[in-house]
């Protein structure tokens, strides 16, 4: 492990973006493989180890191809970007002394309002479009699938992301992020194929009455 870390530190001494992208990719790849396995287990047992649902795990590799072009695609050059620029723009513009209270909370706020609400709606379009359907069918899956990742997200993220601000190093903080993406890129995967699962029925209450009639728009 100590030679994979030093080689991982190398490999970001050369080539900082490419080996960003590389990682997400990788790791979002595999949290995929995990909410497939998650996915399949919880059919099994739900319907009782019925025909429809065969009893051996497999990988869709197809789904997994695409779940990790978003981490090489997005997720890589997107936030490698992201992290090096809050960082500059806090330390010069706001000018708050770096790991101090209103620094990390400056940089927890950023992520949240701007950085994490854009991810989750990338991901599911992506997700959408990537499978061939069309701007109508994308358009209803994002607004079935948003409020509930970015409500159940918006409990976690938050804690994460105090931690690595307030003590990881700026060339660090991807990497960081990636690998609670492991599980994140699950969840995300997961929820994107519940489709319309009764449980995501109960945020539709969080929408006005006028929109649960089939009136609202996106």
């Amino acid at each position: 492990m100590l030679k994979l870390w030093k080689w991982y530190q190398h490999c970001l001494s050369s080539h900082p973006v490419k080996t960003q992208i590389i990682s997400s990719g990788i790791l979002w790849g595999i949290g995929d493989i995990g909410a497939q396995y998650i996915t399949h287990s919880t059919a099994l047992r739900r319907l009782n180890n019925s025909q429809d649902v065969q009893p051996e795990f497999k990988v869709n590799w197809k789904r997994v191809a695409i779940t990790s072009l978003f981490g090489f695609g997005f997720v890589g050059p997107v936030g490698h970007f992201w992290y090096q620029g809050l960082d500059r723009l806090i330390r010069t513009r706001l000018q708050l002394q770096p790991k101090s209270v209103r620094f990390v909370a400056a940089k927890v706020a950023a992520d949240g309002i701007i950085f994490g609400p854009f991810d989750l709606f990338v991901f599911f379009t992506y997700m959408g479009f990537s499978t061939g359907k069309n701007a109508t069918q994308v358009k209803e899956d994002v607004k079935r699938d948003f409020l509930p990742a970015l409500i159940l997200e918006g409990g976690v993220w938050p804690i994460v992301q105090i931690a690595n601000f307030r003590y990881v190093p700026v060339r660090y903080q991807l990497l960081y992020v990636n690998m609670f993406c492991l599980l994140d890129s699950g969840f995300l995967s997961w929820i994107e194929q519940q489709n319309d699962a009764p449980w995501k029925q109960w945020f539709t209450s969080f929408q006005p009455l006028k929109e649960r009639g089939g009136q609202g728009r996106l």
